[in-house]
């Protein structure tokens, strides 16, 4: 809420307050914002660091050279200690690993992080240190994406890095919560057009990434091999070691991140032309010996490899960027093999197949049948047709409900089983639990896909499939066993923060040098729900406040109004676009825990 909105709002409470004899809390947004700057909860101080060019330098250094980019950045173990100690997040984190069975079945489910077999071989590898018994693990999960903020009135972009912890579920780090934080702003070096695409400078931007990473989390390393003693929300205090978990990314991101040639898989070794092959995981020691044995520029050309970057992850220990690149729905199946393959390919087949003339007719009668759709609760309707320029990821889930009836007798029957192929693939991988059964129906919905979808090479509307997006979908089932349900660490988590984190803090700026504007705004955001968690804690929100005045005055009953709404659950936090099952059959299901050792003491 704007300064202006508050200070009226502020004003009718005050006028009010005259008429029955009372004091307002606040005269005017100042009084407010004076007060939440002095509130000591929630209270995690931005820090400022600045970084330059420091390698060789020519005779007649570039500007780049001589600049100095700023970062902010907030201690990220005050921030996982504040996720950790919400009591908000009570009932919605798990303190172990474990692996969830089906009681009738005894098949394996995969749900939250913990539930994956990452945790559960991390913790194993921790229990076999007798210095760490008794510590449990708590996984760091990263997550960055650019975010434009304002085209019209200039370029302004920025790179917000937020962090979350493995042990929260699903649902919570998915929810309008401060299950994800953000914790840094990553500086953004920009040049004359003449400089920016010159091989020093793109090499210079891209290792300034890993290094500011690696400058963000150094205060953990420590921790990463040594237990550290926290408080829980639960009041207990633990000891707990820290590791960095998997990385929330979209495919341009897996690409900084894991150190590859732009059209290669970040998390196997297949060649840019035959991403269809199967192939082997890559990991950090082949990598390692490969750059050590062959020339640079071999390995950009036959493995994919830019071997004069350093990954963040060479710093900590137990760390294996390949291994940690996250699934992402958004971007690589509903907004990537979906919309911007599936739905092009199949416009581009028909304008090929009957004119442009023709086509056109086609494609309006598609929308026809799209904006024709009966109302009905989870379908979302298209009065125009699928037919406009900006797409969001909730218009491409929407669209994929009513897609493949629209597109039936338009085009061939083998697309059409391709599609509905891919639907089904999709709708598997977004469940919130994932069964040993829906991992034997995923890999049966994608080998037809694969089969059915060449269908577009038959009909030269396509050359090949040398496309990163639609290959990651081999990995899915590997990574659900690893991670657990995909939907957990898709980027429309960071994606939805944006919004809170970095947009409306924008808009409410004067726009001029608007960071430190956006900084405070965020900071006291973080203080005002690290202060509802105390007051919960307290018991200062049990009660209803109606409630209270009445008893007070002892004139009414202290009973709440009969019509009075339900108060909101916390499942009413969950951001809209996520995919929700709604799924009311009971499943019964038993619990394996990991190993854990525990040393009595002497």
């Amino acid at each position: 809420m704007s300064a202006t909105h508050v200070n009226k709002l502020l004003d009718i409470f005050t006028a009010y307050m005259h008429l029955n004899g009372g004091q307002p809390p606040f005269s005017n947004c100042s009084d407010l914002y004076d007060l939440i700057d002095r509130t000591r909860v929630g209270d995690i101080a931005w820090e400022n660091f600045g970084v330059k060019y420091s390698s060789e330098r020519p005779d007649h250094p570039l500007p780049w050279m001589d600049d100095v980019y700023d970062m902010w950045m907030r201690d990220p173990e005050s921030v996982i200690g504040q996720i950790i100690d919400n009591l908000g997040f009570t009932c919605l984190m798990d303190l172990t690993p474990f692996r969830e069975f089906e009681t009738a079945s005894n098949d394996r489910c995969w749900q939250d992080f913990m539930s994956g077999d990452w945790a559960w071989e991390e913790a194993d590898i921790i229990a076999e240190d007798p210095t760490m018994h008794d510590a449990m693990l708590v996984p760091i999960i990263l997550g960055s994406d650019k975010a434009t903020v304002s085209v019209v009135t200039g370029q302004h972009d920025y790179y917000p890095l937020y962090l979350s912890v493995g042990n929260l579920h699903n649902t919570a780090r998915r929810a309008h919560k401060n299950g994800v934080t953000l914790i840094a702003f990553l500086a953004m070096p920009k040049t004359m057009k003449e400089h920016a695409a010159t091989p020093a400078f793109r090499k210079f931007r891209r290792q300034l990434f890993h290094r500011s990473l690696s400058k963000i989390l150094e205060q953990l390393k420590c921790y990463m091999s040594t237990w550290k003693v926290m408080r829980f929300l639960d009041g207990y205090f633990r000891r707990v070691i820290f590791l960095l978990g998997p990385y929330i990314a979209d495919y341009e991101e897996q690409v900084l991140l894991a150190c590859i040639v732009h059209n290669w898989c970040a998390k196997c070794m297949a060649r840019n032309e035959h991403l269809d092959d199967d192939a082997l995981y890559c990991c950090c020691e082949h990598t390692d010996i490969l750059i050590e044995d062959i020339d640079t520029g071999v390995l950009w050309n036959e493995y994919g490899i830019v071997a004069d970057l350093v990954p963040f992850t060479n710093d900590f220990p137990r760390t294996d960027i390949y291994r940690l690149i996250s699934p992402d729905l958004l971007h690589q199946i509903i907004k990537g093999a979906f919309k911007d393959h599936l739905v092009d390919w199949i416009e581009k087949y028909i304008r090929l197949r009957y004119g442009e003339a023709v086509a056109q007719v086609i494609l309006d009668d598609i929308d026809r049948r799209i904006a024709a759709v009966t109302p009905f609760t989870g379908l979302c309707r298209f009065p125009q047709g699928h037919n406009f320029k900006q797409w969001t990821g909730d218009d491409s889930k929407a669209l994929m409900k009513v897609y493949l009836p629209a597109i039936e007798g338009h085009v061939p029957s083998e697309m059409v089983r391709t599609v509905c192929a891919f639907l089904e693939f999709c709708y598997l991988v977004r469940q919130n639990v994932i069964t040993e059964q829906s991992i034997g129906k995923i890999q049966e919905a994608l080998d037809r896909f694969y089969q059915h979808r060449i269908v577009f090479m038959d009909e030269q509307v396509v050359t090949m499939f040398l496309l990163p997006w639609q290959h990651s979908m081999k990995h899915y089932i590997d990574m659900i066993r690893l991670f657990g349900a995909p939907n957990g660490l898709c980027s429309s988590i960071t994606e939805s923060k944006h919004i809170k984190a970095v947009k409306e803090p924008y808009r409410q700026s004067n726009r001029n040098q608007p960071l430190g504007q956006m900084l405070l705004i965020n900071q006291r955001l973080d203080k005002l729900a690290a202060a509802r968690s105390d007051f919960m804690a307290r018991g200062m929100l049990d009660k209803h406040i109606l409630a209270d005045i009445l008893q007070s005055t002892s004139t009414l009953s202290t009973e709440p109004p009969l019509n009075e709404p339900p108060c909101a659950s916390y499942e009413d936090d969950v951001h809209s676009s996520e995919p929700v099952d709604i799924d009311l059959t009971a499943v019964e299901t038993h619990v394996h825990l990991a190993k854990t050792i525990y040393v009595c003491p002497e």
